[in-house]
């Protein structure tokens, strides 16, 4: 259960602001922020985009790299980072047991943590938990890669209500374990759950009482994305054999395209604007732009131009900017036309803050890129962790940036050069 104020081992390196111990629900504040300052509450972002509007924040720094603001202990795991109201949301796995971390993201203090026992075991090498934790208001929701899923106080870290999909749903998790963030519409909350006549399921947000239930579809690794055509709510699911648009009221199905990957690893996050859908998968699969009408989808290009393993891409200015497989690339939206491609990040992830591309690589160095389709233009770079797989999206936030390898997370401090 919650233990507020634990400290563990965390080492700290010129902290922009200290702070003693807080009450609980204290909202937590820098003492400076950047020109136009933006909290990161869920994967992908505000917009479920991979974009943040921040600006003021300095994209380019001397070859020591970013300050270092502080550094924790996860336990192993893939799981991103949400900011929120000053606290900062990731999970980890320490001897079979799933730590949900909340920390202070001014220095790094252990505000609270939550544990249950959950095995890591992962049939690659790759343990620990992958979902990134969403903030709602007061609340944080998570899941874990067998299935248990929380509602969790923001503040102190108390279960305010939970469910298992296994036990409650009889779905099946996924063979490298539940990925997808919860969703957040309204007064619900939503997760691709996987089990036969629940593939969606929407909880009420507060007291997880199931609103509606629908489709048969087994659960991949993606995340659900809302989006709104002709004054209609629309929910992308991208399960394990299949794309599907259902609708936001009631679950059920508008469209579908077969999508039927090798060992079903559909993990990359859709990419939605107006009634235009991006869609990529690894294993040498590809991508397609689809276009929804009011019953069908259509496919507007497909190739294998982008075949997103791991992680998503970004859409900016009328260009994709992503991983296929182990290089990063640029395409043309509208025709699926690779602009340039480079090999120096591995299989990384990326997000875009005020215009600028942050790069991660798969070996923990850290780059800032003007995307451009011209060329790469590589503002900044160092390394900031060691490891293999560093595949946890990095996160701008209030002028810090969040990155992680396997078990160990760093804050560094973009606010000043």
């Amino acid at each position: 259960m919650a233990n507020r104020h634990q400290h563990v081992g965390l080492l700290n390196y010129g902290r922009a602001a200290r702070f003693g111990c807080l009450a609980a629900g204290l909202t937590l504040w820098a003492v400076s922020w950047p020109a136009t300052a933006e909290d990161w509450p869920r994967w992908r972002g505000p917009n479920i985009n991979g974009i943040s509007t921040e600006t003021g924040w300095q994209s380019r720094w001397s070859g020591t790299g970013p300050k270092r603001l502080w550094e924790a202990q996860l336990g192993v795991g893939f799981s991103s980072f949400s900011v929120s109201q000053g606290r900062v949301y990731t999970m980890g796995n320490i001897d079979d047991t799933d730590i949900v971390w909340c920390f202070n993201a001014t220095n790094g203090q252990v505000l609270w943590k939550h544990q249950y026992p959950c095995s890591a075991k992962d049939p690659n090498d790759r343990p620990g938990p992958r979902c990134t934790p969403t903030v709602d208001g007061d609340r944080v929701y998570t899941v874990s890669r067998d299935g248990q899923f929380f509602c969790l106080d923001a503040a102190r870290g108390t279960v305010l209500w939970s469910t298992k999909f296994t036990g409650d749903f009889g779905a099946k998790a996924p063979t490298w374990g539940f990925s997808g963030s919860p969703l957040i519409e309204n007064d619900w909350v939503l997760y691709e759950v996987g089990a036969p006549g629940a593939s969606v399921v929407a909880f009420d947000k507060k007291t997880g009482a199931v609103i509606w239930k629908n489709g048969d579809d087994s659960a991949a690794y993606s995340s659900l994305v809302p989006f709104e055509v002709g004054g209609q709510r629309y929910l992308a699911q991208f399960p394990k054999d299949a794309f599907v648009v259902r609708r936001m009221k009631d679950g059920s199905e508008v469209a579908r395209i077969a999508w039927k990957t090798s060992y079903g690893v559909n993990a990359a996050t859709p990419i939605v604007q107006d009634n235009r859908l991006f869609i990529s998968s690894g294993y040498g699969y590809g991508c397609a732009l689809l276009e929804l009408s009011s019953t069908s989808l259509k496919e507007l290009w497909r190739n294998k131009n982008m075949r997103n393993h791991v992680n998503s891409c970004v859409l900016w200015q009328g260009h994709l900017y992503g991983f296929d497989e182990s290089e990063l690339k640029c395409l043309d939206y509208k025709t699926g036309e690779v602009k340039w491609a480079d090999k120096s990040f591995g299989k990384g992830s990326l997000m875009i803050a005020g215009g600028t591309l942050i790069v991660y690589s798969d070996r923990g160095k850290v780059a800032t890129v003007r995307p451009s389709p011209d060329r790469l233009e590589q503002l900044a770079s160092a390394q900031v962790l060691t490891g293999r797989d560093t595949w946890a999206v990095p996160v701008l936030a209030n002028g810090r940036l969040y990155c992680r390898n396997l078990d160990h997370a760093v804050c560094l401090d973009l606010t000043s050069n």
